[in-house]
C-alpha cells in the first residue's frame, strides 16, 4: 500500500501552493492534467524513508505548468489556477483527503489576499516613481502621518509616565483622582483618533475601516458617555486601570507608525507592537466593561440620557437598556478586533518563518 505525505495548502487569487512534509526529498516526479496532480517521492516522511505518493483532484482547472522546489525539509510545489478565483475549496470531493490540511502559514482569507495584491501593486507604483521626487524629503502624505503619530505618541507618553510617576508618589490617592488629572490630554488624544478612521477610509493607511471604526468609537463613548457625563464615575479606580491600559498599548504602537513612515524598523519595537496587545487588549476591554457595569446604577438613579416615550405610555426607557445592548457589542467587537489584530501579526512574521524553513 503507498505510503501518502503530510501536505499542506493554501491559495492566492491566481496560484495554489501546497507544502509536502518529507525531508530529504529525491527522484521527484510532479505531473500534472487539467485538474488532477500528481506526486511521487522517495524521502524522510511520518512513517521514516520510504517511497511516498498522492493524487488531488482538484475543485477547477490548473494548468499543466508546474514548478517545485526541494528543500532539507520539505517539497514546496507551486500551480497556476486557469482561471484567476477564490476557491471555496481545494479538492473536487466535499471532504478533502484527511492528509491534506491548511498551511497557516500561508494561509490568508479572501479579502486579506487582496490587500496583499494592492500592498504588491503600491510596491511597484513606488518602485517606478523617479528618486528625485522622494529626494530631500518625505512626501506630504508621509509628513502628516508622521506628525499625527508623533502627537499621538507624545500625548499618550505623557498620560503614561503622568500616572506611572503619581503612582509611586501619592500611591492610592492618585488612583482615585486620575479622571481630574489626566482627562484634558486623554480627551485630546481620543478625539484626534477620528483621524484615523479618515486615514484607513481614503486609503491614506493600509488597515481595515470596521477595526479601527469599533476601536475609536468604542473608546470615545466610555470616555465622553462613562466618565466624562457621569460625575460618579470619575473618581472611581476603574477610570486608572482603563487610561493606563489604553497608554500602554499606544506608546508602543505609535513610534511603530512614525519609524513606518520612513521605511524604517526596529525589530524590538515591531515585536513589542504585535505582541504587547495579546494580554493588554483583553484587559483594556474588561476594564471597560467593568466601567460600563458599574455606571448602570448610576443611570437608572439619575434618569440620565434616558430615552422619552409617548404620552400615553407615560414612561422613559432607561439609558442603562442600551448599555446593556452595548456590552454585549463591545465582546463582538473584541473578537472582531483581536482577530484583525492576529491576522496582521501572523502576516507580519509569516515572511521571516518563511525564511527560516
Amino acid at each position: 500500500m503507498a505510503l501518502t505525505p503530510l501536505v499542506y495548502w493554501a491559495q492566492r487569487h491566481e496560484d495554489i501552493y501546497l507544502r509536502v512534509e518529507l525531508t530529504d526529498a529525491q527522484n521527484i516526479e510532479v505531473r500534472v492534467h487539467e485538474r488532477v496532480l500528481q506526486f511521487k517521492a522517495q524521502g524522510r516522511g511520518a512513517k521514516g524513508q520510504n517511497e511516498y505518493e498522492f493524487s488531488l483532484e482538484f475543485l477547477l482547472a490548473v494548468k499543466s505548468e508546474v514548478s517545485h522546489r526541494s528543500t532539507q525539509r520539505q517539497v514546496n510545489i507551486t500551480l497556476r489556477k486557469e482561471q484567476r478565483g477564490w476557491w471555496e475549496r481545494l479538492t473536487l470531493q466535499d471532504r478533502k483527503p484527511l492528509f491534506v490540511v491548511p498551511d497557516f502559514d500561508r494561509w490568508l482569507d479572501e479579502s486579506d489576499a487582496e490587500m496583499e495584491i494592492r500592498e504588491k501593486e503600491e510596491k511597484k507604483e513606488e518602485m517606478k516613481t523617479p528618486r528625485h521626487e522622494e529626494r530631500g524629503f518625505i512626501s506630504l502624505k508621509r509628513g502628516l502621518l508622521f506628525a499625527y503619530n508623533l502627537v499621538q505618541f507624545l500625548g499618550f507618553s505623557w498620560i503614561f509616565v503622568n500616572m506611572t510617576v503619581r503612582l509611586f508618589i501619592f500611591g492610592r490617592d492618585s488612583v482615585s483622582d486620575t479622571f481630574h488629572t489626566i482627562s484634558d490630554v486623554m480627551f485630546f488624544c481620543q478625539i484626534l483618533a477620528a483621524v484615523e478612521v479618515l486615514n484607513a477610509a481614503f486609503g491614506f493607511v493600509r488597515t481595515g475601516v470596521t477595526p479601527t471604526l469599533i476601536q475609536v468609537v468604542g473608546r470615545n463613548f466610555i470616555l465622553f458617555i462613562i466618565f466624562g457625563a457621569v460625575e460618579e464615575m470619575q473618581h472611581q479606580p476603574v477610570v486608572f486601570f482603563v487610561f493606563y491600559l489604553w497608554s500602554a498599548i499606544e506608546i508602543f504602537r505609535y513610534p511603530f507608525y512614525m519609524l513606518g513612515c520612513f521605511n524604517t524598523e526596529w525589530k524590538t519595537l515591531t515585536w513589542l507592537r504585535y505582541t504587547i496587545w495579546i494580554p493588554l487588549y483583553p484587559l483594556g476591554v474588561l476594564a471597560e466593561a467593568v466601567a460600563v457595569i458599574q455606571s448602570i446604577p448610576i443611570f437608572d438613579k439619575t434618569k440620565l440620557f434616558s430615552i422619552p416615550l409617548p404620552k400615553a405610555v407615560g414612561t422613559s426607557v432607561s439609558f442603562s437598556c442600551v448599555l446593556y445592548v452595548y456590552l454585549g457589542l463591545m465582546f463582538l467587537g473584541l473578537f472582531i478586533n483581536f482577530r484583525h489584530l492576529y491576522k496582521q501579526r501572523t502576516r507580519r512574521f509569516r515572511t521571516k518563518k518563511r525564511k527560516a524553513n
